[in-house]
């Protein structure tokens, strides 16, 4: 069996502020080291479980956050910015199954730790046919255009509750139980990556039971922006409509077609006061 993994940090057990998902400081560090020693666990339970190779594609911010020598050794390793499927570069039909690692709730949703949607910048809503979605329900799309089931994803309750709307057979680890946007009860690191490992070993073992994500198409992501000028400039990539003063949709029968209009909006967006 063939592994994909996207990780993020801000759902990963210990994380509660920006200071530890980026820079150079001591606990950007420690941030990194909570985050390798999950994925770990979760290849651990999923080798166990009977996969022979995995990929891990870096999702979080510039994408460049793991020291290649701890990564599990079974795994090869996506790094660097600018990939053309961002979050899910990497990813095609050859794999059988995916796992959603370290990731967070929507902006727009109930508290969830350093909750946000791509750029916290730039979204302020994003709905997939008219229901609000973080970047699980996003991330999604590729899936289903690969063909592939999304098996486990971890994070905090939130999170969960996001990704079982699209994917109600998903195998969930809740890390931390979220009390504010920058406070969470969290599990002890030992404790989650015995969590991740048990998780990770069940969603490999049941994959016969998991499904694609349930996204009816043709689909349609519907963006809400901080400003109007963001709305204007998301509307220069080509099949982007703008719908409102701060708001623009797209609309696709394509899923990956309609993730790739997605980035190219996150990507234009950060010349019109995102970052």
């Amino acid at each position: 069996m063939k592994l994909y993994i996207s990780f993020d940090l801000e759902g990963i057990s210990g994380i509660v502020d920006w200071e530890q998902c980026t820079g150079s400081s001591f606990e950007y560090l420690q941030g990194i080291e909570l985050t390798l020693a999950e994925i770990n666990a979760a290849i651990d339970g999923a080798v166990s479980a009977g996969v022979a190779e995995v990929v891990v594609n870096d999702a979080h911010s510039k994408m460049r956050n793991l020291n290649p020598a701890g990564l599990h050794h079974r795994a090869s390793y996506i790094t660097g910015a600018h990939k053309p499927h961002y979050m899910m570069e990497g990813l095609d039909s050859s794999f059988d199954l995916i796992f959603f690692l370290g990731y967070h709730g929507a902006i727009s949703g109930e508290p969830s730790t350093l909750s946000h949607t791509y750029n916290p910048s730039i979204f302020t809503e994003v709905r997939l046919n008219g229901v609000e979605v973080g970047e699980s329900g996003i991330n999604a799309l590729v899936a289903l255009g690969y063909g592939v089931p999304i098996a486990l994803i971890s994070g905090d309750q939130p999170t969960k509750e996001q990704a079982q709307w699209l994917i109600p057979d998903i195998e969930a680890v809740v890390v931390k139980e979220s009390i504010t946007r920058f406070a969470a009860l969290n599990l002890h690191p030992e404790t989650a990556r015995e969590l991740l490992y048990a998780g990770a070993e069940r969603a490999t073992s049941s994959l016969a039971h998991h499904g694609l994500p349930t996204i009816e198409l043709p689909a349609t992501l519907t963006m809400s922006f901080l400003t109007a000028d963001m709305a204007e400039v998301a509307s220069w990539v080509r099949g982007v409509d703008r719908t409102g003063l701060r708001e623009a949709q797209i609309t696709s029968q394509d899923p990956i077609e309609l993730y790739e209009r997605f980035v190219g909006v996150s990507y234009i967006t950060r010349q019109s006061g995102g970052r």
